[in-house]
């Protein structure tokens, strides 16, 4: 029995890093509302404490507002594009900027163009600007690496030919490198493995059960948690980790449990086509643990959100399963072979 945890570390500080959602939006208080609610049922019998529901509840809310992502980029992409074109035809036709094709209308129209011309030339130098603040505070803020790291591991996955500027792609080694090391001790040994990853980990998990011959992969079952598959990948790339290539998956693979927290930012349950059984999502792991102080938690528990899954006792658990489920079919091992003349008995 073999136990292989494909990890990106990086993506372990989306919890700890600042979301740039804020939770004094109008939209951010209503989920906060609704998630003060949930807060309540899911520790019932504990003496509540208005900050402490209202601090998961924001975290829960913040945590929510990962799937509003694709609407935002879509209408501030839409937007820019709009009025960027606009824009362009305007100073076309007239061969003129903005503010001065604007100045003989009217007075709204006006200072909107000379507003959006100003605007954009700030935030040009406002970009620059940020650009070499983010790559010097990389030097001496750890989790400013780790947020770096994160947007470079999820932009540096696919491979080259799908972004041909890009740096070279880790997973044309990573991937293979681990299916091959799934593929010789699996044959080697005849047993069975668990893999497990978490977050970015989770989608070379993935990838690389995806490469194993059917044989090999009825021989390995995962255990994903705080895993983007869906949520983050399935949602941009339909095509390759969409409801029915993680069905088949599923399907695939001899079991798969996948962990998520409603604190997580970044992983939650995949959505599978069809009857898929046994279940491969748990219900959501309680964060924090313990709601107020107890005798092992003189403080009060820390929201872990995306990170230290590990602690939790629930990742044990299903690990304990997986390979309870894997280890009525591994073979017996062989007997030692004796010396010849030996005949396996002790002498008087």
């Amino acid at each position: 029995m073999a136990y292989f945890i494909p990890s990106a570390d990086g993506l372990r500080a989306v919890s700890e890093a600042r979301s740039p959602w804020s939770a004094d939006t109008l939209h951010g208080r209503l989920l906060a509302g609704l998630a003060a609610r949930t807060v309540e049922l899911d520790y019932p019998g504990e003496p509540k404490h208005t900050a402490r529901t209202r601090r998961i509840a924001t975290t829960r809310a913040l945590a929510m507002l990962t799937d509003r992502g694709p609407l935002v980029v879509a209408v501030t992409s839409a937007t820019t594009l709009l009025l960027g074109a606009g824009a362009l035809l305007g100073a076309k036709i007239t061969e003129r900027a903005p503010g001065e094709a604007a100045q003989h209308a009217f007075a709204f129209v006006q200072g909107a163009a000379q507003t959006a011309q100003a605007l954009g030339s700030w935030l040009i130098g406002l970009g620059f600007i940020l650009f070499v603040t983010w790559g010097r505070r990389a030097y001496k803020d750890a989790s400013a690496r780790r947020t770096i790291g994160i947007l470079w591991d999820v932009g540096t996955f696919w491979p080259r030919a799908a972004h041909p500027f890009a740096p070279p792609c880790y997973a044309e080694r990573a991937v293979p490198d681990l299916t091959w090391r799934m593929a010789t001790w699996t044959r080697a040994t005849g047993g069975r493995l668990v893999l497990s990853g978490h977050s970015q980990g989770s989608v070379l998990a993935a990838a690389a059960a995806w490469q194993l011959k059917p044989s090999v992969r009825r021989r390995v079952a995962l255990l994903t948690y705080g895993s983007p598959l869906e949520r983050l990948y399935g949602r941009w790339f339909p095509a390759h980790f969409g409801p029915t290539a993680l069905s088949s998956l599923h399907h695939d693979v001899d079991c798969w449990r996948n962990l998520y927290r409603l604190t997580d930012p970044i992983g939650r349950p995949a959505r599978l086509s069809g009857g898929c059984r046994p279940e491969a999502h748990r219900a959501p792991l309680k964060d924090p643990l313990p709601y107020g102080r107890t005798a092992q938690h003189p403080l009060p528990a820390p929201i872990l959100g995306h990170g230290d899954y590990q602690a939790d006792p629930a990742f044990a658990e299903e690990r304990e399963r997986l390979l309870a489920r894997l280890r009525s079919e591994v073979p017996a091992p062989r007997p030692e072979q004796l010396p010849q003349g030996d005949s396996g008995r002790s002498s008087a």
